[in-house]
């Protein structure tokens, strides 16, 4: 679907009761989402739109790939540190001390912890994508990366290391796949908020004739806004915004409008 126009943009901006996040409650890190429910008396739920399944080891093997072979492992969440360390001790492999890790986010490298000594390893990590980075696989642009993922993974981080002629081996460790979402079906929100394509490609698999008529869609990051977009869905909130760089911040701005405050 093409961009609305400023009208229909305005036939649109309804007032904002319910807002239905994509993701597994965060617990404590939700404060700025309850923040929204308590300033603005609104209904915000969590609820994951998919799962993660691991892959079996014996399912891995036939990718034919030797971790030992690398020296450096690429991280982007949590999901791939765990499945990464799990094959590797259903196959009896011990992870060589000078291994080198590179970590999307401070918060995946901290994780590292669950499974290694962080102070005795070479961890380099970014702040929140993977172009921060590239500094550092310019900088060690010999190393042999690994990179754990699934079935369905983001192009990021193998487009950047192509770019510059760095050796790759892509690993898929687990499963990304729609979750059973049959419990919602008389579940309505005002706004639907999306994380990744895969929540989007969740929701139309659920519910195949779903209309969308009123419902707000917002999509954080250009991927999971194509992924709408490329639906016949219309995208009604997109993050990050200059003015708003997260999901809470471009959700707020859209409440001010549509709930005239």
């Amino acid at each position: 679907m093409s961009e609305m126009t400023d009208i229909q943009k305005e036939s649109r901006l309804k007032k904002v009761d319910s807002i239905l996040i994509t993701l597994e409650n965060p617990g404590e890190k939700s404060l700025t989402y309850t923040d929204l429910t308590k300033v603005y008396n609104l209904k915000v739920d969590f609820r994951n739109f998919i799962d993660v399944k691991k892959s079996d080891h014996r399912e891995f093997r036939k990718q034919k790939i030797d971790i030992l072979a690398h020296t450096a492992i690429v991280f982007t969440s949590r999901h791939a540190v765990d499945h990464f360390f799990k094959i590797c001790e259903e196959m009896r492999i011990e992870v060589p001390i000078d291994m080198k890790y590179f970590c999307v986010t401070e918060q995946t490298a901290n994780y590292l912890q669950k499974y290694i000594t962080i102070r005795k390893r070479k961890i380099f990590a970014g702040n929140k994508t993977a172009a921060d980075l590239e500094p550092f696989f310019i900088k060690h642009k010999n190393e042999k990366y690994l990179f754990p993922c699934s079935n369905i993974r983001n192009n990021s981080v193998p487009d950047m290391l192509k770019k510059h002629g760095i050796a790759l081996t892509e690993a898929i460790m687990y499963e990304t796949v729609p979750a059973d979402l049959s419990d919602l079906t008389e579940v309505f929100y005002d706004i639907i908020c999306f994380f990744s394509p895969s929540g989007v490609h969740s929701l139309v698999h659920n519910f195949p004739d779903w209309k969308q008529n009123n419902t707000r869609l917002a999509a954080f990051g250009p991927t999971t806004a194509k992924a709408i977009r490329d639906l016949g869905l219309i995208l009604d909130i997109e993050a990050p915004l200059p003015n708003a760089p997260s999901m809470v911040g471009a959700l707020e701005l859209y409440i001010k409008k549509a709930n005239n405050l």
